[in-house]
């Protein structure tokens, strides 16, 4: 039996570094695992929304932490050089001591690509990029040097010192089925199912079970994780005016959370609901609580929630 892990994604979104800060060392205090980041260049909703970029964020978080992991959820590898991007994450990892795992995906917001100066492609051709990109930075993570000649990434004898401190954990973020999920039965160390599909759990996981069987692969290799909303208050009472106010405020961006599958209510609920996604094969849960002020349902989470599962 895998580990049950719990992260917890930290202020971003219209918040200062002050505060993203101050969130990432209360939670670690906290006893969660690890802590995420979205990697978005514009706010989801507008450009003129405020945002910190995500790979100066995590070099910021791993440098005022001790022993959490940090990640992305998840890194569009088109945004960036394919090879600038693997010797950041190297640089990350060692700033961290061997902590970040990278997450990646294709990305789905053209004008963080073109304003940045960078095509936006059809979809092929952004699932050819993930797979190229992962590729070159499973290799330049571990040989002398690298000469990579694919469709979209070119590169000739590439360097990447200092290596990585360890080999880092490649999760790959998204729920197609044919190509996202194959890519993430071949090269993940972790696939990451996405708040908004979230009830399609059950079909996902043997999706990538499949997958792995006939790329000959032991799926329980691969850590199936699950971004999630988490809803919680003291008492049924008092949650339910909060899962309304969340249905309204996200919409399906991050799931019904009033769905099958969906983490909220009462910390005895929210347990229940944890161990279903954990009888599924689901052991890693990347949190975005609800609440103006994260630290608070955070900290409830902690200490009615945590000890049940560790």
């Amino acid at each position: 039996m895998k580990p049950i892990h719990f992260g917890v994604t930290i202020p971003q979104i219209k918040r200062t570094w002050e505060e993203a800060k101050s969130a990432s060392v209360e939670f670690e205090a906290m006893g969660y695992d690890s802590l995420w980041v979205c990697d978005h260049l514009y706010g989801p909703q507008s450009p003129q929304i405020p945002i910190l970029e995500a790979w100066s964020l995590i070099s910021a978080v791993a440098a005022v932490t001790d022993k959490v992991e940090i990640g992305t959820l998840v890194t569009p590898v088109g945004m960036r050089n394919a090879a600038h991007l693997g010797k950041v994450i190297a640089t990350v990892d060692n700033i961290s001591g061997g902590r970040v795992i990278p997450g990646f995906g294709a990305g789905w917001m053209p004008r963080e690509f073109t304003d940045f100066g960078m095509p936006f492609l059809p979809t092929s051709g952004r699932m050819g990029q993930l797979r190229e990109t992962v590729e070159l930075l499973k290799a330049m993570w571990s040989e002398p040097s690298v000469t990579y000649e694919g469709k979209y990434v070119q590169t000739n004898n590439l360097v990447c010192e200092p290596k990585p401190v360890r080999t880092p954990p490649i999760l790959i973020g998204g729920s197609g089925e044919k190509v996202t999920m194959k890519l993430a039965a071949q090269h993940a160390a972790i696939w990451n199912h996405q708040a908004a599909r979230q009830a399609e759990l059950p079909r996902k996981v043997e999706v990538l079970k499949q997958h792995c069987d006939a790329l000959g692969r032991d799926p329980n290799d691969i850590v199936i994780s699950q971004q999630c909303l988490v809803t919680i208050a003291p008492d049924e009472a008092s949650a339910g005016p909060m899962v309304e106010t969340a249905k309204k405020i996200f919409g399906g961006h991050m799931g019904d959370p009033t769905g099958p599958l969906a983490i909220a209510g009462s910390p005895q609920r929210v347990r229940e609901q944890i161990q279903k996604h954990i009888d599924l094969g689901c052991t890693m849960f990347q949190i975005e609580f609800f609440g103006r002020d994260t630290k608070e349902p955070a900290k409830l989470f902690a200490e009615t929630v945590l000890p049940h599962f560790k």
